[in-house]
């Protein structure tokens, strides 16, 4: 079992901020006779619309992003459906990143509506990150009008666990000291590297919460998840060495298609796999990378999406190739005759042609 990380005379102080219900907000703020009311913004067909996002009184009806509209609609009859405006959305997102850049040079913007900072080097005393905090919500507030909830703590992991906590506009500090105690009664899917199997995998031998997983030793972790088990060990210890750091490269390079009509014929759905996988091959010779792992991703009419993927042992940009390999990884694991929406082929693992393999990177 790993032991937890000691603590030197100064801790890092590390933020995260996520805007609350962020679409949403800002369609509110544009039009205040939406507040209060059950709003979601996405595609308005009801046959392929669906939720990107939702308000919180339309999430007291179960309604959630990803949600098909048709049954976003059938939940609540009163439900107002707003089309998307991305730039609109981007506008307010670039806004508020600047007032975080004000705060921190140390800053990683992950999304539109979310980004980490580290204080560490803005402060003296360690609490001193909880003003920088407020400040900062209530500079969102006031001076665009949006609400921001905010997770600080000593490293990445616990800082965006603690931002959900107290939706919306909450504010959750983990000070050194105390990741151990804030983690252990927590659900392990908590965890952002903890997805819906691996939690289903992680309740086979009765692993439900943080506190479950930190008692068992590493080495059995390894042994049943491998390298994901390593780092399984890490969290349950409330380590996360990961620097805060703006993230120019591209991990992927992927493109995919959403059909008009749901297609079920094997022919019509290779000839698409062909076209993007020549698309794929095509920016990576616009961008210089090659991929040493290609990717495949299916989504069936009923909205469950897969992925599924196949590395090489020498990188590759060329489009029959990376057709090659995407055609095996249909034909393995579509079934057939079964009705897809969505197809997408893509590249990760770069490296430089004929370099050396850059790792780490995840699809």
């Amino acid at each position: 079992m790993v032991n937890p990380q000691p603590f030197i005379n100064k801790p890092r102080a590390i933020m995260h901020l996520d805007l609350d219900a962020f679409f949403c907000s800002v369609e509110v703020l544009r039009d205040p006779s939406l507040k209060g009311k059950p709003i979601v913004v996405g595609g308005k067909s009801e046959n392929r619309g669906v939720v990107a996002a939702a308000s919180y009184p339309a999430r007291k009806f179960g309604i959630h992003s990803a949600m098909p509209m048709i049954e976003a609609s059938r939940r609540c009859k009163d439900l107002i459906v707003i089309s998307s405006k991305h730039g609109m959305y981007r506008m307010y997102s670039k806004v508020i990143m600047g007032i975080l850049r004000a705060e921190s040079p140390s800053i990683q913007q992950v999304s539109i509506d979310e980004a980490y900072l580290d204080l560490s080097d803005q402060v003296n005393e360690w609490i001193e990150a909880t003003e920088i905090a407020r400040k900062i919500q209530l500079r969102i507030s006031r001076d665009i009008g949006l609400s921001a909830s905010a997770g600080v703590s000593t490293n990445k992991m616990i800082a965006k666990i603690a931002s959900d906590f107290k939706k919306p506009n909450g504010l959750t500090v983990v000070p050194p000291g105390s990741e151990i105690d804030f983690l252990s009664p927590l659900p392990v899917k908590k965890i952002s590297g903890i997805g819906p199997k691996t939690n289903e995998r992680l309740a086979k031998y009765g692993i439900y919460t943080v506190a479950d997983m930190a008692v068992i030793p590493e080495t059995t972790l390894i042994q049943r998840f491998g390298k994901l088990g390593e780092a399984m060990a890490k969290w349950a210890a409330g380590i996360d060495d990961r620097p805060v750091h703006e993230d120019h490269e591209a991990k992927s390079i992927s493109t995919e298609r959403t059909f008009s009509k749901n297609i079920a014929d094997q022919e019509a759905l290779l000839e698409i796999v062909e076209n993007l996988s020549f698309k794929v091959a095509e920016q990576l010779k616009k961008n210089k990378f090659m991929a040493a792992t290609i990717t495949i991703k299916l989504r069936y009419g009923d909205f469950s999406t897969f992925t599924r993927q196949h590395t090489v042992p020498e990188p590759l940009d060329d489009g029959a190739e990376i057709y090659r390999i995407a055609c095996k990884l249909f034909v393995k694991n579509w079934i057939p005759g079964e009705p897809i929406r969505l197809l997408g082929v893509g590249g990760s693992h770069f490296s430089e042609p004929h370099g050396q393999l850059s790792l780490g990177l995840d699809f």
